[in-house]
């Protein structure tokens, strides 16, 4: 069964379900997925330095408690740091370590990220992602530099 489509609305930031002819639109399940893995937020590790605006909060989904592997990224801890090559490193390492289940659970052979700041404010993150047959899906999503968990406007093209 497919899941519900998971669409993000950048005139409102905020994600949302999909509508289709009178119910929700199913579909697309990989780049839903994708979208929560990278805009949902994993909680700070104990050695995270948190935003200002955090104060102390290190946030996570409650769930993960219990759970070995957490759901979410850390791209939000960089919502204040300056664009720099260190920071864009920092967010490829965040974005592979969200998207890591995608092997694990043999959805994905390979995962690459690359990030760049493709003008000021703003965070860029390629992801290709590889299967065992080499057929490939990428996404490109762009974020507010000071928004990475609230808005992406996506990209996607599937194949070579």
């Amino acid at each position: 069964m497919a899941d519900f489509r998971t669409i993000w609305r950048a005139d409102r930031f905020i994600g949302d379900f999909a509508p289709s002819d009178g119910g929700l639109a199913v579909g697309c399940d990989l780049t839903t997925s994708v979208l929560i893995s990278l805009f949902t937020h994993r909680r700070a590790h104990p050695d995270d330095r948190l935003p200002d605006q955090a104060q102390g909060d290190r946030r996570g989904w409650w769930a993960d408690i219990a759970n070995s592997r957490p759901i979410g990224s850390r791209l939000w801890l960089l919502s204040r740091e300056k664009q720099t090559d260190e920071t864009l490193r920092r967010a490829e390492a965040y974005g592979r370590e969200a998207l890591q289940w995608l092997i694990a659970d043999g959805i994905a052979s390979r995962v690459e990220v690359v990030a760049e700041a493709p003008r000021q404010g703003v965070l860029a993150l390629g992801v290709t992602i590889i299967r065992d047959s080499n057929e490939t899906r990428r996404l490109l999503l762009e974020a507010p530099w000071t928004g990475l968990e609230s808005c992406v406007d996506i990209k996607v093209s599937q194949g070579e």
